[in-house]
């Protein structure tokens, strides 16, 4: 275990140390078109790192940018991602990435609000749409798997680095020095900007690896947004840190076979996705059958390696999950298969790093304990968790006002998460203090320990518990395609509806009256990043939902049906 005490090692100290002592060891796998791959070393990582942080100090000269100016990054995850970070800090300057699903609006509010001098453009789905977010004449780089009309637009990466001579030496940043601007994805409002220094990285990557040894050997694939914190710290900084190779997602359609080429060894993963998992075993071999099967001694054994071979994770010894509460049924389930899951807690604001579950420990419907070095405690009053550590934001750029009423004078991080914490020092979040609503009857409502329980039925992909000023609080679900299909078939859709009636029944008989669900909604419009009701980590944007079906909430209400199928 590291020293707390000992200095801290920054992101571009590790990069240099690879280079010298790794020089040719393969780290960064980048799937090109068709079945291509193009790996990197770190001599090349370092290399053309070099070139491009050479070519945004030229850049910077002829346009008189200030010293840290801030330069975005907007595309999914691939190698030049991380080596655009990397070149941007080499160059003097603080990165501000962006995430690769933004309508036209917030890219410009981003790049606007965080005066961007420049950006990179890269993998893209959108980005005809998007271009209209980016400020006209803005100064921009392409990579080789960019959209064919943004190479057109904007200087390529490979173009660049191959006119440009390479940074030389070690150039150094310093602790204190920003280093990003990380905009929250939110689930309220417009993102604000969070400044993190090159000392919280390290202090959270320190503090994680600790609790969740890696090594040169470890494997992780990356398809998570890199713009969000945890794909940030555990991927790009756990990287830097342990030299460990990465394989990046080519695509949602091929992601089962990237899965199969990283098999990695570490793999985190949001809630919707592991139940993506589950519910595609299910497909194959229904619950019950699954269960026998896993009580017989040879056999469970074998079932439980093949569903593991074939999910991609068989070589996984590190699985973990966060962004959003795991439903402790769901982590029951994996432990089942050999594959136990640990669950973590945190916030942009404080690099992720806060809770997580202890490798070994079945610490099941808790977040785990606090990571060494970090403090915490539940206000009295509210029941609000408070925490404070040296991965700490530096606060939200140009946001003063809103910087001090989450950072109180103490230095404590006001969460707004509701916490308790048990006998063992385990912390268990009950729900966010400004998501509880009262009720007709004048009594408060947490949906958050609801929702776990309703999104645990195989039809459900995504859900939420509203019911602000009715009698009784509704379920609004989100079906999955293959339960949405159902509809149609007036046999199948009697068996979906008694399946989710009987699920209602099930999911009430474990709540106070007050708390009981008076109906479910069926939604069959997928929840989505474009339509805003969900983030790009798939954590429900409740505001947006209520906005959505606010107006029809009271008729749903009124009908006094235990099943409403909506729009």
């Amino acid at each position: 275990m590291a020293d707390q005490s000992t200095p801290l090692t920054l992101a571009l100290q590790q990069l240099y140390r690879w280079e010298r002592e790794a020089a040719t060891d393969p780290v960064l796998h980048q799937p090109l078109e068709g079945a291509a791959l193009r790996s990197y070393t770190w001599a090349q990582v370092a290399d053309e790192t070099r070139r491009m942080a050479a070519h945004l100090r030229a850049l910077g000269r002829e346009q008189g940018w200030e010293s840290g100016a801030r330069v975005a990054i907007l595309s999914k995850n691939c190698a030049w991602w991380l080596m655009s970070d990397l070149a941007i800090w080499m160059a003097g300057y603080v990165s501000v990435p962006l995430y690769p699903t933004l309508a036209p609006e917030t890219i410009r509010h981003i790049l606007e609000h965080s005066d961007s001098r420049a950006i990179f453009v890269g993998k893209l789905d959108g980005w005809e749409a998007m271009q209209a977010g980016v400020p006209a004449g803005m100064s921009g780089i392409s990579y080789p798997v960019s959209p064919a009309s943004a190479r057109q637009q904007y200087e390529d990466w490979d173009t660049i680095c191959a006119r440009t001579e390479p940074v030389l030496g070690e150039p150094l940043r310093g602790a204190d020095e920003l280093a990003t601007l990380i905009y929250t994805s939110g689930t309220t409002g417009m993102p604000k900007g969070v400044m993190h220094s090159f000392g919280n990285f390290a202090w959270a990557v320190r503090a994680g690896l600790q609790r969740l040894p890696l090594h040169r050997h470890d494997r992780m694939l990356s398809y998570l947004p890199l713009a969000h914190v945890v794909e940030r710290v555990l991927v790009e900084h756990c990287w830097l840190a342990t030299g460990m190779q990465l394989y990046f997602a080519e695509s949602l359609d091929t992601f089962t076979a990237d899965l199969q080429r990283a098999q990695p060894t570490l793999f985190f993963s949001v809630p919707r996705l592991w139940t993506k998992f589950q519910q595609g075993v299910h497909a194959k071999l229904p619950p019950q059958r699954l269960q026998l099967l896993l009580r017989l001694p040879l056999v469970g054994w074998l079932v439980r390696r093949k569903i593991l071979k074939a999910l991609g994770l068989s070589k996984c010894r590190v699985a973990a999950g966060g962004a959003a509460p795991m439903p402790t049924a769901l982590l029951q389930w994996f432990r089942q298969l050999g594959l136990p899951i640990c669950e973590g807690y945190g916030m942009s604001e404080n690099l992720a790093v806060s809770h997580i579950t202890v490798p070994g420990q079945d610490q099941t419907g808790t977040v785990g304990i606090p990571y060494e070095g970090v403090e915490t405690r539940v206000d009295p009053v509210s029941g609000e968790l408070l925490m404070r550590s040296p991965a700490l934001m530096l606060g939200y750029f140009k946001q003063p006002e809103l910087s001090a009423e989450v950072l109180d004078a103490e230095g404590w991080l006001h969460t707004g998460d509701k916490a308790a914490v048990d006998e063992r020092g385990c912390t268990r979040i009950t729900g966010r203090v400004k998501d509880l609503f009262k009720t007709s009857k004048g009594k408060y409502v947490a949906p958050a320990p609801i929702e776990d329980r309703l999104g645990m039925h195989p039809a459900i992909e995504a859900c939420a518990v509203v019911g602000a000023n009715l009698a009784q609080p509704l379920g609004l679900l989100m079906l999955n395609p293959q339960a949405a299909a159902q509809r149609s078939d007036t046999t199948e859709r009697a068996a979906l509806e008694a399946s989710l009636r009987a699920h209602l029944q099930a999911v009430n008989a474990h709540l106070d009256p007050h708390e009981q669900l008076g109906a479910l909604v069926l939604l069959c419009t997928p929840w989505t990043v474009d339509n805003g009701l969900v983030t790009p980590t798939l954590k429900v944007r409740r505001p947006r939902v209520e906005e959505l079906f606010g107006a029809q909430l009271e008729g749903w209400a009124e009908a006094r049906q235990p099943l409403l199928w909506g729009d």
